[in-house]
């Protein structure tokens, strides 16, 4: 159901920005890097919430799914380039880098994120106090000091904070996917903060066992990144088993974390089947289970 609104918004949004006098490759690259879109966790969590809220302006939810998505994708298009983990696969295709070259991907994640902010003004005159505090919660979880990019920066540091780090790369847009869809609502984000921190943390754990147990085939892009780039993971810390287990124990905090509403159960059943599609449990079965 959801998809029926969160895809016609991010295809508007793409359009505005191939429009007109555009160049023609980083128009395409634009379409590239978004479409077909992953799972868009963040922005049905955003809609979720701010469903559970009672949604009073559907129009600013739906810039501000858009704008969380664009920014997410902005960030897929830069993580893959040859600087960072220089991946030649990407949800089953090409990295853009690899499909329009080096220089046409940079600017297309820089354009996705600017357009992301774009989305975001525009829908003030539905709402501008509301607008502006989302595009306020959305700075601060891209930027530094604590957003996706102060958490791609950790990867660059001798020694590494991993609760930060975590907290930063995938946390930060978990937090800023529950804050924005209850700022969306007209409610206070503060409630929100550790549900989104814990389905960020959740989300970084399932990664990491993903990224261990799983092929190149499965995920649609190089497997045993972590290990083949010496990044922290909680596989490394805790041990496959030891990082289900903490998986499972996050998820619980997770739907105890959220906030009374008239949508409550809806968002811990949400909680509950990402989890079932987040984890790896096939492979994390230890022989004679």
């Amino acid at each position: 159901m959801l998809a029926s609104r969160i895809e016609p918004a991010i295809e508007a949004a793409l359009r505005l920005g191939q429009a007109g006098s555009a160049p023609p490759r980083l128009a395409a690259a634009l379409r590239y890097s978004c479409t077909p879109g992953g799972a868009r966790i963040r922005p049905t969590i955003l809609t979720s919430v701010a469903l559970a809220c009672g949604d009073p302006t559907p129009r600013v939810t739906d810039a501000a799914a858009t704008a969380i998505e664009l920014i997410h994708c902005a960030s897929l298009v830069h993580d893959d380039l040859p600087c960072f983990d220089d991946s030649d696969l990407r949800r089953g295709k090409p990295s853009v880098h690899r499909a329009f070259s080096e220089p046409l991907a940079v600017l297309a994640g820089d354009s996705l994120i600017v357009m992301g902010f774009e989305v975001l003004a525009r829908a003030a005159a539905d709402s501008p106090d509301r607008t502006v505090a989302l595009i306020g919660l959305l700075g601060r979880h891209t930027g530094m000091p604590g957003g996706i990019c102060a958490g791609q920066g950790w990867e660059s540091e001798d020694k590494i904070d991993l609760r930060a780090y975590h907290r930063a790369k995938t946390g930060a847009l978990f937090v800023a996917a529950t804050q924005m869809g209850a700022v969306a609502a007209g409610q206070d984000p503060e409630p929100w903060e550790e549900l989104g921190a814990r389905i960020g943390e959740a989300f970084q754990v399932a990664d990491d066992l993903r990224d261990a147990l799983m092929s190149d085939d499965d995920l649609g892009k190089p497997a045993g990144q972590d290990d083949r780039h010496g990044r922290p993971s909680a596989v490394a810390e805790f041990g496959v088993q030891g990082a289900a287990q903490r998986l499972d124990d996050i998820l619980s905090g997770a739907i105890a974390s959220i906030p009374s509403c008239e949508g409550e159960a809806m968002l811990a059943d949400l909680v509950t089947r990402y989890a079932r599609k987040l984890a790896p449990r096939e492979a994390m079965r230890q022989p004679g289970e």
